[in-house]
């Protein structure tokens, strides 16, 4: 038995990185996946490449931060595969970096709404619909960034994803009885497009290695993995935690 049979997904984020991992990670285990980032022809090739697996996913292009959009993609996953059980809230932003006096009211507030707000909006809409099906599990995903680890120059970043781990917390405690499992997912320094940006050369890069207990950067895959332990029945009961998959940034001195 796959560990997502009959289940129906929705992960955000999932043109690349992680989300994207995740989606075909999901669908792989036998999810019916819903796929949402802010680029279409990058959504329709994954779910071209999912189906052509014999998978079953359907995309919707738009902005997490869009009340509506959080919105339309409940309503598919209900109109198109007839319900909702497992959400990943993975689409996120590092946004405005810098010395904390220079950084602009506009640009931590596009922080905030992209990281915070809009995971307030996927639960706002996604928890009803999941207690039509009797439960579900809910993840979003944070950081190590202002939970574990301050990092200079993150500050938006830092407490946009902390919230997030306040929101999981909440969450989990108003839906636990209601048979909803709330988690939120904490990846320490992962090869993906975002992370390579934000550490653009190859000694920057080696630095972000040099953090980790590990001494290496995840893979998405590896990410996807831990995903799927929170969506799937082998977390039955774990609700409300902070799940570190960090390489061990948390603890390393050296």
């Amino acid at each position: 038995m796959k560990a997502l049979s009959n289940k129906v997904a929705i992960v955000t984020g999932a043109s690349s990185g992680i989300g994207y991992a995740t989606s075909k990670l999901f669908a792989r285990e036998g999810a019916k996946v819903v796929v949402g980032a802010r680029r279409k022809a990058e959504l329709d090739a994954l779910v071209a490449d999912i189906e052509a697996s014999g998978g079953q996913a359907a995309a919707l292009a738009g902005d997490v931060a869009d009340e509506a959009y959080a919105r339309a993609l409940v309503d598919l996953a209900v109109s198109r595969f007839g319900g909702l059980d497992v959400a990943l809230n993975n689409a996120g932003t590092t946004g405005e970096m810098g010395p904390t006096p220079d950084v602009s009211v506009a640009g931590w507030r596009h922080t905030i709404e992209t990281n915070l707000t809009s995971a307030f909006l996927g639960a706002k809409y996604q928890l009803p619909a999941m207690l039509e099906r009797g439960g579900g599990s809910l993840i979003f995903t944070s950081t190590f960034v202002g939970y574990t680890v301050g990092i200079p120059g993150a500050a938006g970043y830092a407490a946009s994803k902390a919230g997030v781990i306040g929101l999981t917390q909440a969450l989990a405690a108003e839906f636990g009885p209601r048979r909803v499992r709330v988690n939120a997912l904490l990846p320490g320094g992962t090869d993906t497009p975002m992370a390579r940006e934000m550490n653009a050369t190859e000694d920057a890069w080696n630095f972000v290695i040099g953090l980790h207990a590990l001494k290496r950067t995840a893979t998405p895959d590896e990410i996807a993995q831990s995903a799927l332990y929170l969506a799937s029945d082998a977390s039955s009961f774990v609700t409300g935690t902070a799940l570190l998959v960090d390489g061990g940034v948390s603890i390393n001195r050296t």
